[in-house]
């Protein structure tokens, strides 16, 4: 064998270990996400672009290096559960879920593969993690928010429409988190002198009858509280508050820019962002279990103008200087 032959052949065989650890390095990883409303959501899209932009800055790229199944729960419970399933027969190295609905479908199927959360009120309560500093199973990210945030929504409420005596308060009754958020509204009704209406609803059918029963006066107003439900046909609330001169409080700030009139929440976008960086340091070789529960750190306040301008209220200066964002 000639010297140079014999030369390039001893090069290739040193480099065999490192094209090797190259390759392991840049073997396709697998991420589920389980999404509880629709695809062709505006709000659903936004959450998405963010989780996959924070992914590509931290060196995760769909089709280079990772692989990401979408499913899209659409409200449908039942098709939640098959979406489950699904995701987890495709043995994915990490899967990341929507709310308390998506997490327990999700929990259903598996106890070992991990999963990253986001909107997932009370945690600890309803049994998917020990603890929220450690979590010590398979499943951790982000809660919700403190259900006592919820007693704001009324004084928001009295604040921007003070001549409001009885209202009615929208949530999805097979929900824990529907009758604690509830509860917190009740504790600080008797201070403001408000008689609290609940109206419970299971579909867009009765979320259209409860309203349009429930209005009947100018000192009616409505509280929107969280749920997979509210936030599928919000389009639907909306129109309906409008339609009936309802005055009406939501639980994050994206209901306002569809055209509510004032809403106070965190910023759930911003739980994707994060929820992507705990999926790379899943990834890289961390477990749930040692990641502590966050709570959110961004809360927003918006009022839309336009829509106040249409129901005769005159927003107090105080409350626009404290607003995140202002839609007119």
């Amino acid at each position: 064998m000639r010297r140079r032959e014999f030369i390039t052949l001893l090069g290739a065989v040193a480099a065999w270990p490192l094209a090797a650890w190259a390759q392991q390095q840049e073997r396709m990883r697998r991420i589920g996400v389980l999404m509880t409303i629709a695809a062709d959501d505006r709000q659903s899209q936004r959450r998405m672009t963010a989780f996959v932009q924070v992914l590509q800055h931290l060196g995760w790229t769909d089709g280079r290096n990772v692989r990401i199944e979408t499913r899209w729960g659409g409200g449908d419970t039942d098709r939640l559960r098959r979406d489950a399933a699904e995701l987890v027969a495709l043995a994915p190295d990490v899967i990341v879920a929507t709310g308390s609905v998506g997490l327990a479908a999700l929990l259903q199927v598996t106890r070992t593969v991990p999963i990253v959360f986001t909107i997932a009120p009370d945690p600890v309560g309803a049994g998917f993690v020990d603890s929220l500093a450690r979590p010590g199973g398979n499943a951790t990210d982000f809660t919700q928010f403190e259900y006592g945030l919820s007693g704001k929504w009324l004084e928001l409420l009295k604040e921007i429409t003070p001549g409001v005596t009885r209202v009615a308060v929208l949530r999805e009754p097979n929900l824990t988190a529907a009758v604690a958020q509830f509860a917190a509204i009740q504790a600080v009704a008797p201070s403001l002198r408000v008689e609290l209406v609940p109206l419970n609803v299971r579909n867009a059918g009765e979320i259209e009858q409860t309203i349009g029963s429930f209005a009947r006066a100018s000192n009616d107003g409505l509280i929107v509280t969280s749920s997979p439900l509210t936030a599928i046909h919000r389009a639907l609330i909306i129109n309906l508050a409008a339609k009936h001169k309802l005055p009406a409080v939501y639980y994050s700030s994206f209901l306002v820019a569809d055209g509510g009139l004032i809403g106070y929440g965190p910023d759930f976008v911003d739980q994707y962002r994060r929820a992507a960086e705990y999926v790379d340091r899943i990834l890289k070789g961390e477990k749930p279990a040692d990641l502590p529960v966050q709570a959110p750190t961004k809360y927003e306040l918006a009022i839309n103008l336009k829509t106040a301008k249409a129901l005769g209220i005159e927003v107090p200066p105080t409350l626009l200087a404290r607003a995140d964002e202002v839609i007119e």
